[in-house]
């Protein structure tokens, strides 16, 4: 399986992706667990780049996180699913719709059109999105932040809106869930519609 999951920053994507590989590998299964943008070196430069740097412009910040995808798709999750690896990532593709597709205005299917390219085809058997708003989302990342996660309240409310969009146009792909929940009640719920994925 190749599973993503998405969210607001302080939603609790890092903690469900470390439950979730934790579940599985007490199942015996060989787990690869990999966020974005990261998870090779070059990733890791261009996460940098993203969250440090100066000001980016929306199509360059677009096609950053691209190149930074398109590298992990190609040395780390293809290789691993061709293996037969439960492959989790913390974001992927709905983070570039939601963020530049939606709320910075470049367009959902122009982003689209640049991804599908970048991650030839790979997309996520299932996208778990974890739901908290605008408010809770600031409360929970405090001072602590990196470029994205500074922006002022009115961009957070918009992506916010833009994952909910997302997970109306791909509602066979993308699972809504209350991130409010504790955190054990959030992974027993995704780990349980996994396993009638398998």
């Amino acid at each position: 399986m190749f599973v993503t999951f998405e969210g607001l920053d302080g939603s609790g994507k890092t903690t469900q992706t470390k439950l979730l590989a934790d579940a599985l590998e007490s199942d015996g299964r060989e787990v690869v667990l990999t966020r974005e943008p990261g998870g090779t070196p070059l990733g890791e430069q261009i996460r940098e780049l993203l969250l440090e740097g100066g000001e980016i412009s929306p199509w360059a910040e677009a096609a950053l996180f691209a190149a930074a995808r398109a590298e992990l798709v190609e040395r780390v999750i293809a290789p691993a699913v061709e293996r037969g690896a439960d492959v989790i990532c913390d974001r992927y593709l709905d983070s570039s719709l939601a963020y530049q597709g939606i709320a910075r205005g470049l367009g959902v299917d122009r982003v689209l059109e640049l991804n599908l390219a970048a991650i030839r085809g790979q997309l996520p058997d299932r996208t778990f999105l974890l739901l908290i708003d605008a408010k809770e989302s600031q409360k929970r990342v405090g001072d602590e932040t990196d470029r994205i996660e500074g922006e002022d309240g009115e961009f957070r409310e918009k992506v916010d809106e833009a994952y909910r969009l997302l997970a109306q146009m791909f509602p066979q792909r993308i699972e809504s869930v209350d991130g409010t929940r504790p955190p054990e009640d959030i992974s027993r719920l995704i780990y349980g519609q996994l396993r009638q994925l398998r």
